[in-house]
């Protein structure tokens, strides 16, 4: 993977790209007909339900990929603050806007890494009594892994490395580049 060259308004911390936007644009599609394919019994019933503020971009470009009813809410959960690494402490800073219940309920996520976030939220929705609940994320990475979460539908699998674009962020910036990538040299920022 060669340095991408920094991306404005970033340049004083030049990001190197891990995944570019093609290769997300190409899982993304296929993540969306796994999801079609999967819940094309649920009717008017299913949701996608966004954790704010990483999986926006990811969410908005799945959901144009399942061409089922649906409809979006979203929860904020926080456990990074500004920090690179999770202070395992989870709270919601903002919960849904409307039952879940007799919902089959699909959890957008922009990255698994402790899991600890994950399980928390997946509990937590399982009390409110969804006809189901599948968790789908765009990255996980295992080696960072304190607690088994199950990702039913996955679109990459990256090393433990703190990543940036796409939605994800180090303090509130970066989400809206294309690609993926980790900086390469944080003390710009």
């Amino acid at each position: 993977m060669s340095p991408k060259p920094p991306y404005p308004p970033f340049a004083d911390a030049p990001v190197e790209e891990l995944l570019s936007a093609a290769e997300i644009e190409r899982r993304v599609a296929e993540l969306g007909h796994e999801i079609t394919h999967h819940h094309r019994e649920a009717g008017t019933d299913l949701m996608l339900l966004g954790v704010l503020k990483g999986s926006l971009i990811f969410l908005a470009d799945l959901a144009r990929h399942i061409p089922l009813p649906l409809t979006l809410d979203f929860i904020g959960i926080a456990s990074y603050g500004d920090e690179t690494k999770s202070s395992g402490v989870v709270q919601i800073t903002s919960d849904i806007s409307r039952p879940i219940e007799g919902k089959h309920v699909v959890v957008i996520e922009d990255i698994i890494d402790t899991g600890l976030t994950a399980h928390y939220l997946m509990n937590n929705l399982k009390t409110r009594k969804p006809a189901s609940v599948k968790l789908c994320s765009l990255l996980h990475k295992p080696d960072r892994a304190e607690r088994e979460v199950s990702i039913d539908y996955l679109g990459f699998t990256i090393p433990n490395e703190f990543v940036v674009g796409y939605g994800l962020d180090m303090a509130q910036r970066y989400r809206n580049l294309p690609y993926i990538g980790r900086v390469t040299d944080p003390s710009g920022v």
